[in-house]
C-alpha cells in the first residue's frame, strides 16, 4: 500500500482496499467520489489532479506524506495568510482601489492614488530559515515555479495550488537567510514569480482575494529584485483578473501602471502584451477605434520584440498568442458593436487552435468556445455546435472556474438557437457541464 500511495496509483490503492473487504460505496463515501468514478479508477483510469489526490488521502485517512503532498492546514495559515474569509463587508471596488494605490506605489515608487495598501497585503509569519542560502537553493525555486506552471497550463489552476502554496512555504524560509546579493536579487525575483503563480492559479479557481493578495505580494519582491519585466508581468496578470469580472476600466488603470513597467524595461514582448490586453479592455467597453489602434500596436511591438532575448516570464507570448489575443478581443466586438467582427475572429482562432499543444489544454479551451460562438453568430449552426462540443469535452477534463466563465457567451449563443437540433444538443452539453461544475 506504501508503495502505491507513494507512486499515486491510485486504482492499485483501491483494489488494496477491495481485496480486504471495502466496498466501492464505502471508498465513494470516505473520498467524496461517485461510485462511477470509484469504478473507473479501479479500472485503470489514473487520477493527476492534486485536489482530488489530496481528498482522497483525506478521506482515507492517509499522511499526505506518503502521497508526496507535503502541505497541510499549518501550512495554510502560515504562508498563504488569505484573506478570503477576512473582510467580506468591504465592496469590491474598495479593494481595486486599494490593490490600484499598492500597485502605483510599487510601480512608480511612490504613493499616487492614496496611502492604504489595504489588509489583503500579505505579511506570512515566517518558519526558522536555513542559516546560509546559495544559487543551488534559488534555482530549486525556478524550477519547481516552471513545474508547476505547467501544470497549470495543462490541467487548471486547482490541479496545483495547493502544490504552489506549499513550495512557498519552503521558499519563503529563504529570504531572511544569508545570501550574496546577486543570489538574494535572483531569490526575490524567483519568489515574485511563485506568488505570480499562486495568484494566477487562485483566480483560476475564483479565489479573487487570494489572487490580489499573491500578486500584491509579487509585486513586492519582483521591485525589490529590479525585475521591470516581472512587474509589468504581474500587472497585466491582476489586470486580466478585472477584465474577467467586468470591471475593464479598473482594468485599464492596472495596464496603463504595466505599461510604465514595461517599458522602463525595454522589453518590446512585454509591451505587446500589455497593448494585447489593452485592446481587449476597450472592446468591452465598446469603443472600437481605441481597440483596433491597440490590436495594431501589438502586431508592429511584437514584430520588433527580440524573442529569443526575452525573459522567462514574457516568453510564454509567442505568435500563437497573438493570433488567440486578436480572435478573442474581435470576438467581443463581434459581441458588443458589430458581427462582422466574425470575419477576423474566426480565422485569428483558427491559427491558435491549430497552434496548440496539449499542454496547454486550458488557452485551447476558450479559443475553441470563442470559435464556436463566432460560427454560431455568423449562422452556421452545425458547425459552431461541433466546436462548441470539442470545447466542453476539452473542459471537462481540467480545474478550472475560467473555463466555465468562458463557456458562458457560447451557451447564451447556443440557448437563442434552441430551435436547430445541433444548438439544443450543445445547450444540453453546457447545461450538464456546468452543473457537473457547481
Amino acid at each position: 500500500m506504501r508503495a502505491a500511495l507513494a507512486a499515486r496509483e491510485i486504482s492499485q490503492v483501491y483494489r488494496l482496499l477491495r481485496k480486504h473487504g471495502i466496498s466501492q460505496r464505502q471508498i465513494a463515501a470516505q473520498t467524496g467520489q461517485s461510485q462511477s468514478e470509484v469504478s473507473e479508477i479501479l479500472k485503470g483510469r489514473q487520477v493527476m489532479a492534486y485536489d482530488v489526490l489530496a481528498r482522497i488521502a483525506a478521506g482515507l485517512g492517509v499522511p499526505r506524506g506518503y502521497m508526496g503532498l507535503a502541505y497541510d492546514e499549518e501550512t495554510r495559515v502560515r504562508v498563504v495568510a488569505t484573506v478570503d474569509d477576512q473582510t467580506p463587508e468591504e465592496a469590491e471596488s474598495v479593494k481595486r482601489r486599494k490593490f490600484l494605490a499598492h500597485a502605483a506605489a510599487v510601480t512608480m515608487g511612490a504613493n499616487v492614488f492614496g496611502a492604504d495598501s489595504g489588509p489583503w497585503v500579505s505579511n506570512p509569519i515566517q518558519t526558522p530559515a536555513p542559516g546560509r542560502i546559495g544559487m543551488t537553493d534559488v534555482r530549486q525555486v525556478e524550477a519547481a515555479t516552471r513545474a508547476l506552471r505547467s501544470l497549470d497550463y495543462q490541467y487548471g489552476g486547482g490541479s496545483c495550488r495547493d502544490a504552489v502554496i506549499a513550495q512557498l512555504s519552503w521558499g519563503q524560509q529563504m529570504l531572511g537567510a544569508s545570501a550574496t546579493d546577486v543570489v538574494k536579487q535572483r531569490l526575490h525575483v524567483a519568489l515574485a514569480d511563485l506568488h505570480n503563480l499562486a495568484g494566477w492559479t487562485s483566480f483560476d479557481i475564483g479565489l479573487l482575494d487570494s489572487a490580489r493578495n499573491h500578486f500584491g505580494k509579487g509585486l513586492e519582491l519582483a521591485k525589490e529584485g529590479r525585475s521591470e519585466p516581472l512587474v509589468a508581468n504581474i500587472l497585466y496578470r491582476m489586470g486580466r483578473v478585472y477584465l474577467h469580472n467586468g470591471a475593464p476600466n479598473d482594468a485599464l488603470k492596472i495596464f496603463s501602471l504595466g505599461q510604465i513597467a514595461a517599458q522602463n524595461s525595454g522589453s518590446e514582448l512585454a509591451v505587446a502584451v500589455l497593448c494585447a490586453n489593452e485592446a481587449w479592455a476597450y472592446a468591452m467597453m465598446g469603443q472600437r477605434e481605441q481597440t483596433m489602434k491597440l490590436l495594431g500596436r501589438t502586431r508592429d511591438e511584437f514584430a520588433r520584440a527580440d524573442l529569443d532575448g526575452a525573459e522567462t516570464w514574457v516568453k510564454f507570448f509567442t505568435e500563437t498568442d497573438v493570433h488567440a489575443m486578436i480572435g478573442t478581443v474581435h470576438t467581443v466586438l463581434a459581441q458588443e458593436v458589430d458581427t462582422k467582427h466574425t470575419k477576423y475572429a474566426i480565422p485569428a482562432l483558427q491559427r491558435a487552435i491549430d497552434a496548440y499543444g496539449d499542454d496547454m489544454a486550458r488557452s485551447k479551451t476558450f479559443n475553441l468556445s470563442a470559435l464556436a460562438t463566432n460560427h454560431l453568430i455568423e449562422g452556421d449552426i452545425d458547425h459552431g455546435s461541433k466546436v462548441g462540443r470539442s470545447a466542453v469535452e476539452l473542459a471537462e477534463n481540467i480545474t478550472s472556474g475560467r473555463a466555465k466563465d468562458r463557456m458562458r457567451p457560447l451557451k447564451q449563443e447556443a440557448d437563442k438557437r434552441r430551435n436547430n437540433s445541433q444548438a439544443r444538443e450543445l445547450s444540453d452539453a453546457l447545461n450538464k457541464y456546468f452543473d457537473a461544475d457547481a
